[in-house]
């Protein structure tokens, strides 16, 4: 089980194919907005960088998230695992600055755009419904009452607030308990375990309460005539889903390389209750959600799903509830699937790809439309690019670790002797 003391000592280097792969994906992604951009394909290059941005900002929270989870659970199992979220967790700031940039540019760069009244108007490439210029003027002529009732929460500095001040938050409480962890590594004790908790417990009720309203703000706003109660949790459910198969997929990869030899069928098989219970979670939500506006049929409600039942989208809706929940049920819902290593890698990059479609049709089908959804370069392009920039950021923050393991982390043997 490599719970030799030697293996205490086992540091992370970063170099070699995973940082030549990670770079060739930056370049593809440099490349693909470059094309979107050049084309004359501007909305749907923002929409997928806005996409991606988000997922990006998702899977790094998701890393705080599990950090938190497991101190204030005291839970001895994940112990020797920390290390990959609290990489994710060191990102995060850096997924925060892409994503709010993200959002700057697409609020600042407008175009002129034939609105469902058939008034030409000049809009923000995102956002496009709140943010135009008139629509909570009463003395415009592109006036639009629903908007300007909301205008007090949707504005522009105070959307920007919102959004600087929760992933700001999120990235300090992540800064933390990584600060904690190595200061406890150095010292041993309980004392920065102790502050750990206490920060854990902190952040979790902050962002129990922050996360549907970055969730409303971030993607449900992109509608913003329509609301849905639900919205947040759905995006919650989508994002710890994303963010268990990140960190499984990539201590499977580590552990193929020779790195975290004490990762064991136990570990992932706890890893794969996770990815398998939450699935079923996130299916949950989706189809409450779906199902209470299908049965009220009320028009301000039922036309956020009508737009992804055009032809050119109704495709992707279902395949997104077979992809996200059907295959973890066939895949990984027997015991022994969920100790099948390679099964459970294969199925955190399909529950990745699931995912990604999933946000594809929160976004898509608000912003470019029908008539200019499409799978192309943009697409795949900025996706390799977001996901070279993950691996890349990734694994320099795990290699600057002393250690792959908190070495003196309270519960760390039982960690390494753990067997269910």
């Amino acid at each position: 089980m490599g719970t030799h003391h030697s293996s205490f000592d086992e540091k992370f280097e970063f170099g070699g194919r995973a940082k030549n792969l990670s770079l060739i994906g930056i370049a593809i992604g440099i490349v693909a907005i470059a094309y979107g951009f050049f084309m004359g394909h501007t909305e749907r290059t923002f929409s997928n960088l806005l996409l991606m941005g988000y997922y990006f900002a998702c899977v790094c929270m998701a890393g705080v998230f599990f950090c938190a989870v497991q101190y204030v659970a005291q839970a001895g199992w994940s112990a020797s695992l920390l290390r990959v979220p609290q990489a994710f967790a060191k990102v995060l700031p850096i997924a925060a600055l892409v994503l709010i940039l993200i959002a700057a540019a697409g609020l600042y760069f407008t175009h002129p755009f034939v609105n469902e009244e058939g008034k030409t108007v000049i809009v923000p490439y995102l956002y496009k419904i709140w943010a135009a210029k008139g629509v909570t003027d009463p003395h415009s002529e592109v006036y639009d009452k629903i908007i300007a009732g909301k205008s007090s929460f949707l504005n522009i500095p105070f959307f920007f607030g919102r959004l600087i001040v929760f992933l700001g938050v999120y990235s300090i409480f992540g800064w933390l308990l990584v600060k904690y962890s190595n200061n406890e590594d150095t010292l041993g004790g309980m004392f920065n375990y102790n502050k750990s908790f206490k920060m854990a417990c902190i952040f979790l009720v902050i962002f129990g309460f922050t996360t549907p309203i970055f969730a409303f703000d971030t993607i449900m706003s992109l509608e913003a005539r329509w609301f849905s109660t639900m919205f947040g949790w759905y995006n919650f459910a989508a994002m710890w889903v994303s963010g268990l198969c990140a960190i499984t997929l990539v201590l499977i990869l580590l552990k193929q390389k020779g790195y975290f030899s004490w990762v064991s069928e136990d570990h992932i098989h706890n890893l794969g209750q996770l990815i398998f219970g939450f699935s079923i979670f996130w299916t949950y939500v989706w189809f409450a959600q779906f199902l209470l506006i299908y049965y009220a049929n009320l028009p301000e409600e039922a036309v956020y799903f009508y737009k992804r039942w055009e032809p050119e989208f109704k495709p992707w809706f279902w395949l997104n509830i077979i992809i996200n929940f059907l295959a973890p049920i066939l895949l990984l819902m027997a015991r022994d699937y969920k100790r099948m290593i390679p099964r459970v890698k294969y199925v955190c990059i399909l529950l990745l790809c699931g995912h990604w479609l999933d946000y594809y049709m929160m976004i898509m089908p608000g912003t470019v439309g029908a008539q200019g959804r499409s799978f192309g370069v943009e697409e795949i392009g900025i996706a390799l690019g977001f996901a070279g920039l993950f691996t890349f950021l990734m694994l320099n923050a795990l290699s600057k670790f002393q250690s792959t393991i908190p070495k003196k982390h309270p519960f760390l043997q039982e960690s390494l002797h753990h067997h269910i």
